[in-house]
């Protein structure tokens, strides 16, 4: 360890963002990516703990303290072998996720946990601007093929790793361009879809095969997907939409979130949208129902597209701003998190509870609105919603975005023609191998798990590249995280 008393000299320092008056403007990155001198600085806070929570908490398992310790002595090169070891999008976490890491982060007991995303991100950064970074195709080859059924974080995840193992690796993508939902269901000021780009043409020259543009239930006979490849494993998301079933639910301007998501996410890369089916917030009152983080994406565009006025609603309570009870450290707590699209304006309404849309001309007007409480049952433990008396009120609005989360894969898909079984919940049922109840096919991702985070998802396929590995050569060198 560089500095057993690092923590006590430097304080944390948090993320910095470009202005509020400059980014709303554009769709470029907001964050402003860190000096080394500043990284290194805030790796030394890295304490040594002795049992690393931080990796404890990450579904990846990162080396966390190892590569914190080595960034702090200037060994980048070092820091970024150990990085890449456990997870094949660090430029996509280090920009995105949660960090479940710094919530367990030792440290963060009775200081500021360690600033470990950003430094995550720092590394990534530096070793693709220092050339660190290049294509490094497998020496040798299987003679086994596997098809991946969808190209975002879970089957990038399991296509680098199998084909790591030598196994020739076709990624199928029905949209146009790779990403699944980092291309168009995240905004561009969290995440530039060059970073996608620039990480596609490494694992091309490594000799991976893409093919967009095609819906494997629509393009790929089954039978022929069976006969072509030795393993298929379907990582196509969790992608049905959670819909509002309320009264006045068809009036115009009541728009799903991954619809208005997708439409700003191909303007910004330069494509038309047709003029009748254009979903836009200029000059509109919008209200996005659902508190959470896609709710958020979802209020930041509607700045950059220039709303006249944006409230986000929440059915449950405002969380806590620090840990309670209910959730001891090193557990992911449920706090109050304000994204950079909070800090662009707008307002957020907690316990709301919308009855119905109202409207004139078959245009939504209005949202009819109730206040509510949760109420916990002694005899049981459970939470039940009732609602406030005489706290009905009313929103004004001209558009409604709905962000209420997704239940599940869609069914209607290469699912149905492969004749895969489904849990309760709706998912692509597996077993501990990740196969499903068909021989040869697997499934990783939020199709498998339900809707989750990309960390999650990176997990999900490298665990089931293991597994098809272990399939298809009766043992697996891959790592089983």
């Amino acid at each position: 360890m560089g500095d057993a008393r690092g923590f006590l000299k430097v304080k944390r320092k948090n993320t910095e963002y470009r202005p509020v008056c400059e980014r709303v403007l554009d769709f470029k990155e907001v964050t402003i990516l860190r000096s080394n001198k500043h990284t290194r600085e805030q790796a030394s806070r890295c304490m040594d703990c002795g049992t690393p929570f931080c990796q404890w908490a990450c579904p990846v398992a990162n080396y966390i303290p190892e590569w914190n310790d080595l960034v702090y002595r200037g060994h980048w090169q070092k820091a970024f072998d150990l990085l890449q070891a456990t997870n094949n999008l660090p430029e996509i976490t280090g920009r995105i996720c949660p960090a479940l890491c710094e919530y367990s982060c030792v440290l963060g007991i009775s200081d500021d946990a360690v600033t470990i995303r950003e430094n995550e991100l720092a590394i990534i950064e530096h070793a693709f601007k220092n050339g660190y970074i290049k294509p490094n195709p497998p020496k040798v080859r299987t003679g086994k093929t596997v098809a991946v059924i969808g190209s975002g974080p879970a089957g990038l995840a399991c296509a680098d790793q199998l084909n790591k193992a030598g196994h020739e690796v076709t990624v199928f993508e029905k949209d146009d361009k790779i990403g699944g939902i980092l291309r168009y269901g995240i905004p561009d000021f969290k995440l530039e879809k060059n970073m996608i780009d620039r990480r596609v043409d490494i694992y091309t020259k490594e000799g991976i095969n893409f093919k967009t543009g095609i819906d494997a239930s629509k393009n790929i006979k089954v039978e022929a997907l069976k006969k072509e490849f030795d393993a298929v494993c379907l990582t196509g998301g969790s992608r049905e939409p959670r819909d509002l079933k309320i009264e006045g639910r068809e009036l115009k301007g009541i728009y799903m979130a991954m619809d208005f998501l997708i439409q700003a996410n191909l303007r910004v890369d330069g494509k038309e949208v047709a003029e009748e089916a254009s979903i836009n917030a200029k000059g509109k009152s919008v209200v996005v129902i659902g508190g959470g983080d896609t709710g958020a994406d979802c209020v930041g565009i509607s700045h950059r597209q220039g709303a006249n006025y944006i409230v986000q609603i929440e059915v449950m309570p405002r969380p806590a701003e620090s840990r309670t009870k209910d959730f001891p450290w090193p557990r992911y707590p449920m706090l109050l998190k304000s994204s950079t699209s909070h800090d662009e304006g707008g307002d957020r309404q907690w316990a709301v509870l919308t009855k119905r849309f109202t409207g004139e001309n078959g245009q939504v007007k209005k949202l009819e609105c109730v206040q509510v409480a949760f109420v916990k049952d002694e005899s049981t433990g459970l939470m039940s919603m009732k609602e406030i008396p005489d706290s009905e009120f009313e929103i004004n609005t001209d558009l409604v975005i709905l962000a209420v989360g997704f239940l599940h894969p869609e069914h209607n898909t290469v699912l149905s023609d492969l004749k895969v079984e489904f849990d309760q919940r709706g998912n692509v049922k597996a077993d501990d191998n990740f196969m499903t109840n068909q021989k040869g096919v697997f499934a990783a991702g939020d199709l498998r798990r339900g809707q989750s985070l990309i960390v999650w998802a990176i997990s999900e396929g490298r665990k089931s590249a293991h597994h098809i590995d272990t399939y298809l050569m009766g043992n697996s060198e891959l790592p089983a995280l």
